[in-house]
């Protein structure tokens, strides 16, 4: 597919992703971008020789490439997916399209470039996002999604990556949108105590599935899907929690949900990719090793050892947290001690990773490393349609992307998307 943009430059060409084509050169791509700069540690993403893995599990996606022409190299991917999800209405779920933008790079030069621009990569990065590819790859992909029917498109960054919400904001006409939290717990060496009083069911797919169909109602960005995503080799399984004085009266076709309880679903992200920290000076090196070495010999003391983030690893990701009722936080919690439990026999998970609105009541309760957490993911939003008239409400579409005051403090997050 080329572009159909008229004001691109004669060397560049975007097109779709070419598994049989393309998978060598997008690698070679990838590794050029995962640059180390000097005496900073960096987390470097290891797709495992899949360039589609983060939207695979879509019905719908595709990765588009920027090509240089006369070189015959790929200078630039973004990758982009869509889904049905709900707009967090109060009154009934009205559902949307939307698309999801990510992976957006552009690659930094090879060595017979650096003699052009004096030797620093990051000018000829600059200089290619000042060509357009960067905007370029954005628009072709929003062209994709709005000829695939997506009312809406939108995209995460971190608040810290001021270039990417430049790009975005200011040359794309994206507006921000939902603040998130990302909370990341490690998963260290023993086992973490489960808090009495308290019982863990696991719940089969069909059964979760209409549990957060009832419990979600109101919240943003719920997957009409759900039922997919619950039943995806990936999933590791839904847990609801529930006070032990209820088990005499539980539901097992949950027609009535119980009046305290607390939910959450774990997604296996390591068979898709995984992660490794490099750069760390040999101080820091020694120091979490040595604290891993303290806490598998003293697991009595429950020292906060840091796992080894220095040789690949993955992570699970939990979604679908929701609680209610009289000691809430108390189940809630118990869930995450059991998710890392379940981590720590996994040899290759490290972390545990939850991803929450900033005004969701699961987020005070979360156990999390601050340090190792981003206290704000940035979700920024583009109408791609038309703005609809919501007969329901009497409102149009561009009202629900433009207000905050009156949006769900929940927020689903779709662990496809991590």
């Amino acid at each position: 597919m080329s572009t159909g943009f008229a004001q691109n430059p004669p060397w560049l060409v975007v097109r779709e992703y070419n598994e049989e084509k393309d998978k060598a050169a997008v690698e070679a791509f990838e590794n050029r971008c995962d640059f180390q700069q000097a005496g900073k540690p960096s987390l470097v993403t290891n797709l495992l020789g899949d360039p589609l893995c983060r939207v695979r599990h879509f019905p719908l996606h595709v990765m588009l490439v920027a090509e240089h022409v006369e070189k015959s190299e790929i200078v630039g991917g973004i990758r982009g997916c869509i889904k049905t999800v709900s707009k967090g209405e109060h009154q009934h779920r009205a559902y949307i399209k939307m698309a999801y933008v990510l992976g957006l790079r552009v690659s930094p030069p090879h060595s017979d470039a650096l003699s052009f621009v004096g030797g620093g990569w990051v000018f000829l990065v600059l200089f290619l996002l000042q060509l357009g590819v960067g905007t370029k790859l954005v628009q072709c992909l929003e062209e994709w999604c709005k000829r695939n029917g997506a009312d809406y498109a939108y995209m995460a960054t971190d608040s810290y990556n001021e270039a990417s919400l430049n790009l975005f904001t200011l040359k794309c006409d994206y507006i921000r949108f939902r603040s998130l939290t990302i909370l990341v717990q490690p998963v260290h060496a023993h086992n973490k105590p489960l808090i009495s009083g308290v019982v863990i069911k696991q719940l089969d797919p069909k059964l979760a599935s209409a549990v957060y169909c009832k419990t979600f109602g109101d919240s943003e960005f719920f997957p009409e899907d759900i039922d997919v995503i619950l039943h995806n080799k990936l999933n590791l399984g839904t847990f609801m929690a529930i006070p032990k004085s209820y088990v005499d009266h539980w539901d097992p076709e949950m027609t009535i949900l119980p009046p305290s309880f607390a939910i959450l679903s774990i997604w296996n992200t390591k068979e898709v990719f995984r992660f490794q920290v490099k750069g760390v000076s040999p101080l820091t090196y020694a120091e979490c090793a040595g604290s891993r070495v303290l806490d598998t010999l003293m697991p009595c003391l429950r020292l906060p050892s840091v796992p080894n983030f220095f040789k690949q690893f993955g992570v699970y990701f939990l979604y679908g947290l929701h609680m209610r009722g009289y000691g809430a936080s108390r189940l809630m919690k118990s869930l995450c001690a059991h998710a890392h439990n379940m981590a720590r026999n996994d040899v290759l998970c490290r972390a545990v990773v939850a991803e929450v609105g900033k005004r969701d009541p699961v987020r005070e309760v979360m156990p999390h490393w601050r340090k190792f957490s981003w206290a704000e993911d940035i979700w920024c939003i583009k109408e791609l349609a038309t703005a609809k008239q919501d007969i329901n409400t009497n409102r149009g579409s561009h009202d629900w992307i433009t207000s905050t005051s009156k949006s769900s403090p929940v927020i689903f997050v779709d662990p496809r998307d991590f």
